[in-house]
């Protein structure tokens, strides 16, 4: 049974930085790709940043430059840092793992960008 974990949610002042973390265990298959998405209050849930196994990454418009995706394949961890957060980044994120074609979602981790 595929578990995957976020970590490193919170509040935080606007300018500020954010470190989330995501462990996906329990399976015998490697990962595939990883990614975070994001759902705010009354929006539907976006892609943020994706990294595939052999870390090519993408980001969305609204974070590019701002956020970086990495990820420890050894550990079957992906991270997330968010800098010059904005209130507007306020929202669920949650960390999705494929392996296989089959998707495994996290619980998501809350982050308030507010002062």
């Amino acid at each position: 049974q595929v578990q995957v974990v976020e970590s490193g949610g919170g509040l935080v002042q606007p300018g500020g930085s954010l470190r989330l973390s995501c462990v996906a265990s329990g399976s015998s298959r490697s990962i595939d790709a990883m990614a975070w998405y994001r759902q705010g209050p009354g929006e539907q849930r976006e892609r943020v940043a994706v990294i595939t196994y052999g870390g090519v990454t993408d980001y969305s418009d609204s974070v590019k430059g701002r956020f970086r995706i990495s990820r420890n394949n050894a550990k079957d961890t992906v991270y997330l840092q968010m800098n010059a957060l904005k209130p507007e980044d306020t929202a669920v994120y949650y960390c999705l793992a494929v392996i296989s074609s089959d998707d495994y979602w996290g619980q998501g981790t809350q982050v308030t960008v507010s002062s």
